[in-house]
């Protein structure tokens, strides 16, 4: 008997000597399920997190313009010479005149005009010599649209022809600039307020000054400098909302906002060929500057590109105008 649990004793130790205690074995086990998780979380891919998109700010407010006052009637009770004098005639009333004579200033002398390299309607570059004149610092509002529309019982042609006019348009945005205007809808408007249309070649300077620059604010695009495609805000702003992109004499939203007729014909720069765009000729009037729906890819927003349409009809959602006249 002895014997036997001898024997059964050196076979237990013999097993524990190969197999190693219970807790070593646990713990091997434990390091086993270790390893086999960290190469479960190595095979899974950490998920990405999107950061939240800052939300677009919207164009600053511009400086309002102050209401035109106006001028006080003094009844002939008021008056003693009026009193003293009764036959004296009523004076007739100044003609109404724009609400508004915000102008700036552009110095006579010479710049280059076009640009190399462009499109064959877009150059050649040359050099154009011009006096001084004076361009209205912003595009023509709907506010003061309407004033002279009211004043001089104007109709314009969107409104005899078609379903959007100006006066849609205008609902709601006084300072915005007018839109659905015809080339002679705003030659009226700009006699009418004893200017004219800017030339083709006051616009560029006025636009560009004398360095040759790509848009009115310098060399690169900046979309912040203006109301652009790459807004998103797909219409209109309030004249003045981007000053930032001022020209170097001060006009504002040249590149932008809304396209501005000119006074010339669209036809071949000096050098060109007078064929080598379809459209040359003199059954288009140019309009520069670009609109809303207008970016950085292509030229359409730079200070040398050239639009032209139909004088009499073409009346769209994103074309406008400023007027000009001599230096006084």
């Amino acid at each position: 008997m002895k014997n036997l649990l001898l024997v059964a004793t050196l076979v237990f130790a013999a097993f524990l000597v190969a197999c190693g205690p219970p807790d070593q074995n646990a713990s091997s086990g434990g390091s086993g399920d270790t390893g086999q998780a960290a190469q479960q979380a190595a095979a899974t891919p950490t998920p990405v997190v999107l950061a939240t998109p800052t939300p677009k700010p919207a164009p600053p407010t511009p400086t309002p313009r102050p209401s035109p006052t106006p001028a006080p009637i003094v009844s002939a009770e008021d008056t003693p010479e009026q009193q003293a004098d009764a036959s004296a005639p009523t004076a007739e009333p100044a003609p109404a005149g724009p609400l508004y004579d915000d102008m700036v200033a552009v110095d006579a002398g010479t710049f280059k005009m076009g640009q190399d390299g462009s499109k064959p309607k877009n150059g050649p570059a040359h050099d154009v010599d011009l006096p001084a004149f004076e361009i209205d610092r912003f595009e023509v509002t709907n506010e003061e649209f309407a004033w002279f529309a009211d004043q001089s019982s104007f109709v314009s042609y969107a409104e005899q022809h078609s379903s959007k006019n100006w006066r849609d348009a205008a609902e709601g945005k006084p300072n915005h600039p007018v839109v659905y205007v015809t080339w002679d809808d705003a030659k009226a408007y700009c006699e009418w307020a004893g200017k004219r249309l800017p030339s083709e070649a006051e616009w560029e300077k006025a636009a560009r000054g004398t360095d040759g620059r790509t848009y009115p604010w310098g060399n690169e695009f900046n979309a912040a400098a203006g109301n652009f495609y790459e807004g998103g805000i797909r219409g209109t702003t309030a004249v003045g909302s981007f000053p930032d992109g001022a020209s170097p004499y001060g006009a504002q939203d040249m590149a932008g906002n809304v396209r501005e007729w000119t006074a010339d014909y669209f036809v071949a720069y000096p050098g060109q060929a007078a064929d080598a765009d379809p459209f040359f000729g003199e059954k288009n009037r140019v309009n520069r500057g670009g609109g809303w729906f207008d970016g950085e890819d292509g030229e359409l927003v730079t200070t040398y590109n050239r639009n032209a349409g139909p004088p009499e009809t073409s009346a769209n959602d994103d074309i406008g105008f400023r007027c000009a006249r001599d230096a006084k």
